[in-house]
């Protein structure tokens, strides 16, 4: 069992996008999986309750209080993947699912505002894999990039002063995420053939490798 969790103090960077997609991802290609929401705002929560009762995506567990991380371990038995929607601001829930975690991923939007935001989280991070003895991994994804600009490279670059790695795979900013969460659906599961879907397919090939 992997537990993922998505992570970053700003909010809008698109967490809970990555979330619900990723997650669903995972599972198209095979996994268990199970998503927990720990932001107290719900975005994960409204967007499964929008997919109704009979629908075909992961099981969804919302944990907004940071005490329900210690019986973490009595909710994902049997599953491959546990992915955290994580909470934003650096706060006791956001501290519990980096505690929880063996993969971080920080999600950040091409723009400096976003990179400068990220310092406090990774030097989280980094005491978390001291602590841990290098157990603990973490990335860095693009998220939300412009179609047709080439600012990704350009954040990777500033990123990399931060010392963790990039993931190849990013997101675009696309119409699909938003009209798909909408719907309590995905982009996988509204347009399988399409640009969104492919970013997310490649990211969980990344991942799964990356565990």
């Amino acid at each position: 069992m992997t537990v993922l969790a998505i992570l970053n103090e700003k909010g809008g960077v698109g967490k809970t996008t990555l979330a619900t997609n990723l997650a669903r991802g995972l599972q198209l290609a095979g996994q268990e999986v199970i998503l927990i929401d720990s932001d107290p705002q719900g975005s994960a929560r409204d967007w499964y309750a929008a997919a109704g009762d009979d629908n075909p995506l992961p099981t969804m567990v919302g944990m907004d209080r940071s005490p329900l991380f210690k019986t973490l371990n009595k909710v994902i038995y049997g599953f491959d993947w546990v992915v955290i929607d994580g909470a934003p601001r650096i706060e006791e829930l956001a501290v519990a699912a980096l505690k929880a975690a063996d993969l971080v991923l920080i999600p950040v939007q091409p723009s400096p505002y976003d990179i400068w935001a990220a310092e406090s989280l990774v030097e989280l991070v980094k005491t978390r894999k001291e602590i841990t003895e290098g157990k603990l991994k973490a990335a860095f994804l693009v998220s939300r990039q412009i179609v047709g600009t080439k600012l990704a490279g350009e954040v990777r670059e500033a990123l990399d002063g931060y010392g963790l790695p990039t993931l190849k795979s990013y997101t675009c900013q696309r119409v699909i995420y938003a009209n798909s969460a909408a719907r309590g659906s995905t982009v996988q599961d509204d347009e399988p053939n399409g640009a969104a879907a492919g970013e997310i397919r490649a990211l969980v090939k990344e991942v799964l490798a990356w565990r």
